[in-house]
């Protein structure tokens, strides 16, 4: 009789493990509860950088306000026979036609960034819809190329807006190495933090007006060329059929 009732508990504590489970199963993507017992999340994360053997890393900028050294962007991109990615908001587009149109005809990249830069997961998937195909249609229309790639204001995702970036053939781009250049840091301090950061496959963000992006970048482009590193656009360095993503965001050739 004491067995019995022994067997009995234990098959109770079974079963109701069981349902624990099963509930944290079917809950996955909103609970936290679900990572800890099964050791993974359904989160998606955007392509932080790439895993390559090659020497390879791409240089992006962020454009929002001011465009006066743009065009010394490209100058010294062009010295350096780089190219790189600029991604566009929308009411950027709207003040600089003609700025977005010399970044196209020098053979660098376009991307979107939104069209009035929001915390984009603060909107519904309608408004995120929205801010990406105005800000698409804008560049779309001055450069007549296809937009193929998205950075989030802010760097800020969730699956909604991963979702709705692939929905409209956008491959949603963050990065690795971080140039807190619009922090006022130095030409040196700028240069110093990205060297000790970048790595091969590595994307490196920066920002089209910060206080010394030009002097900042010829610094970054000759110790990357001195380390022997090629630097190019973002599309010239991600894999672009047939790759996965890892949970920390570095993308991987299958």
């Amino acid at each position: 009789m004491h067995f019995c009732v022994i067997k009995s508990r234990t098959l109770k504590i079974f079963v109701a493990m069981v349902l624990v489970l099963v509930l944290l199963s079917l809950s996955i993507d909103s609970s936290t509860s679900a990572q800890v017992y099964f050791g993974y999340s359904t989160r998606k994360v955007p392509i932080y950088n790439v895993e390559t053997e090659e020497k390879q890393v791409a240089i992006s900028f962020d454009a929002a306000w001011g465009a006066d050294k743009t065009q010394g962007i490209i100058d010294i991109l062009n010295e350096f026979d780089c190219t790189a990615t600029f991604f566009l908001v929308g009411f950027w587009v709207d003040d600089y036609p003609d700025m977005v149109k010399a970044i196209d005809e020098a053979g660098m990249e376009i991307g979107t960034h939104s069209n009035t830069h929001p915390d984009m997961v603060k909107l519904d998937k309608t408004t995120m819809k929205s801010e990406l195909e105005t800000s698409i249609s804008k560049i779309e229309n001055i450069t007549d190329k296809k937009v193929s790639l998205f950075r989030a204001p802010f760097g800020s995702y969730n699956n909604d807006l991963l979702d709705t970036a692939e929905e409209l053939g956008l491959k949603t781009i963050q990065w690795d190495v971080d140039s807190l250049d619009w922090k006022g840091l130095s030409a040196s301090d700028i240069s110093s933090r990205v060297m000790s950061r970048v790595k091969n496959g590595s994307i490196i963000l920066m920002h089209n007006n910060s206080d010394y992006v030009l002097d900042a970048l010829r610094l970054v482009l000759n110790r990357l060329k001195v380390q022997g590193y090629k630097v190019t656009g973002i599309s010239e360095l991600i894999y672009q059929e047939n790759y996965t993503i890892d949970r920390n965001g570095v993308q991987h050739k299958n």
